[in-house]
């Protein structure tokens, strides 16, 4: 199973895509995990955000391949333990399709992409800015993996 995130927003202050990084070094190389940065659509005051969220979510549905887990990222969604959320890995790993996570843009996502996505998961209840979202989910990811390989990164 290969693992990958799409996220809105190509610019990230350093320190996000150092923590990133850090915890996307630590993933198993079998998962080939890796980012594909979608442009934040720029609108001026007067547009809505319906418009930003619908090309966004065009430009997210053109990245996800038909045979892909869709795991869309929203406050809203599944609130897990890190112990449910390894669990919930192994099941994909299990299904043995490859998995893709999604971050929407500042204004959400389309409706089309919410009806694309197989689960959705809230890594908070709060609403996290979408750099720390993407270090938040590279090290819960680790730490699902080390759950599941009797590492000692997680302790109890």
């Amino acid at each position: 199973m290969h693992i990958r995130l799409i996220a809105v927003g190509d610019r990230q202050p350093s320190w996000v895509d150092d923590a990133f990084e850090n915890y996307s070094a630590r993933l198993p190389q079998q998962w080939k995990f890796r980012i594909d940065s979608i442009a934040t659509v720029r609108r001026p005051k007067n547009e809505s955000a319906e418009s930003a969220r619908r090309l966004e979510g065009e430009r997210i549905l053109a990245k996800i391949r038909a045979y892909e887990q869709a795991v869309l990222l929203d406050e809203r969604g599944k609130h897990l333990t890190s112990q449910a959320l390894a669990a919930r890995l192994a099941a994909w790993q299990t299904d043995g399709r490859d998995l893709c996570f999604i971050i929407g843009g500042p204004d959400g996502v389309s409706t089309a992409c919410r009806e694309r996505a197989d689960f959705v998961l809230a890594l908070s209840s709060l609403t996290l800015p979408h750099g720390l979202a993407r270090v938040v989910l590279a090290e819960q990811l680790y730490r699902a993996w080390t759950m599941q390989s009797g590492h000692p990164y997680h302790r109890n």
